[in-house]
């Protein structure tokens, strides 16, 4: 059996399956996990694919039936599900005995090699596109943890381009905030385990406004990823209580620069804009 995610899985075997069998997977995919947590006759019926198929390629993953298949997928949610302080046991029994630094830092590492292993390059070129459209306004949320990374993301992008927009992670604020929200605007949404249900409804509210929403997720994704219509996924385990958002700051990052150089002519007039103001009003301090 592969390595990853059963999501992965069935990406890897993609090539190989028959036309039922990618009609089926398609489904799982639009709606993972979900879709497989029933029977494997109400899998095959709303896939419109018989169960014999359904089988089939349950057994093209490596799973010797069904049965085995929706336990390495429950198993999967549990991850999705796990509370810091079950994470910190996991963490803290057979780790090696080295310095938390170098531990800490393999964990990155190895982030980074399965994120950028599975970052489609069309898919983040399209949202890089997306975001440096000047006629589509951006709206960016993130969670508890990640509504930080979403106010990162607006404090640079708006150096660089009008009409961006961070949402409140008060629900009170959302109907001011997506007011102004036309079809074909951008909703740039950030939400990992334990996924967030005020993110969900946001990403719903834009969603039937008509904002083409970009999620940044996690490997087990997030419920918002069915209303988005990009995803990136990044790696976020470590040797802590808490996930590691180190690779979610890189996407963020990688963005801004793609963005920067899809309309460097403007941005670099925004910038010397910005800086005249800045030097206007003495924000920084100067080298004696």
């Amino acid at each position: 059996m592969t390595t990853g995610t059963i999501e992965d899985q069935i990406r890897s075997a993609f090539d190989e399956m028959t036309r039922a069998e990618r009609q089926l997977a398609a489904h799982l995919l639009s709606n993972y996990p979900v879709a497989a947590l029933g029977s494997i006759t109400a899998l095959a019926k709303a896939a419109e694919v018989s169960t014999p198929t359904a089988m089939r390629l349950i057994q093209k993953l490596g799973f010797k039936g069904y049965s085995e298949f929706q336990a390495s997928l429950r198993g999967e949610v549990e991850e999705r599900l796990m509370s810091p302080l079950v994470k910190h046991e996991r963490w803290a029994g057979g780790v090696p005995d080295t310095h938390i630094l170098n531990r800490f830092a393999d964990a990155v590492l190895t982030n980074l090699q399965g994120t950028l292993a599975q970052i489609d390059h069309a898919d983040f070129d399209a949202v890089a596109g997306l975001l440096a459209d000047g006629d589509r306004r951006i709206y960016a949320v993130g969670g508890r943890i990640t509504h930080a990374l979403a106010d990162y993301f607006v404090t640079h992008m708006t150096v660089m381009r009008p009409n961006v927009v961070l949402i409140s992670d008060m629900s009170n604020t959302w109907p001011p905030a997506l007011i102004d929200l036309k079809p074909g605007d951008v909703l740039l949404a950030f939400d990992i385990r334990r996924y967030e249900n005020k993110v969900l409804q946001v990403v719903e509210l834009a969603r039937e406004q008509g904002a083409e929403v970009i999620l940044v997720t996690d490997q087990w994704v997030s419920p918002a990823a069915v209303h988005a219509r990009y995803r990136l996924s990044a790696q976020i385990e470590a040797p802590s209580a808490w996930d590691s958002t180190v690779m979610i700051l890189v996407l963020i990052e990688t963005l801004l620069a793609a963005v920067q150089n899809l309309d460097w002519d403007g941005t670099q007039a925004r910038m010397r804009r910005l800086e005249h103001l800045y030097d206007r009003s003495r924000f920084f301090r100067r080298p004696k």
